[in-house]
């Protein structure tokens, strides 16, 4: 089971680590900065994390720059060949961009699951 902590749009993994003896996090997904936390209890991880995303929002205003999203709306899916002409095929009977129809099969699978 993978444990997640969401604040202000992000969204972090929860590791333990056996060598440091505490929880640790960090958020992925972002290209050029590095936001990581942790804390010897839940509620010091969470105070940390929360800390952690002030921070880095405070550091970015400070420096007028847009702070990092960890998802932009767009990825690169690397589906096989085979699979890649299946949803081709699929798009062109359906009249859909093959983006649609992959955004569709995505939204579909999230819903049931």
């Amino acid at each position: 089971m993978n444990n997640i902590m969401k604040y202000k749009g992000y969204v972090a993994e929860i590791y333990y680590s056996d060598e440091d003896e505490c929880f640790c996090g960090k958020i992925d997904g972002l290209k050029n900065d590095l936001i990581s936390f942790e804390g010897n209890t839940v509620k010091e991880l969470k105070k940390d994390f929360k800390k952690a995303i002030d921070d880095y929002l405070q550091m970015c205003k400070e420096i007028n720059c847009l702070p990092e999203k960890q998802c932009k709306g767009s990825l690169n899916v690397r589906l096989g060949t085979e699979l890649h002409s299946k949803a081709k095929i699929k798009s062109i009977e359906k009249n859909i961009s093959i983006n649609e129809l992959i955004k569709d099969a995505v939204a579909t699978y999230l819903k049931t699951n």
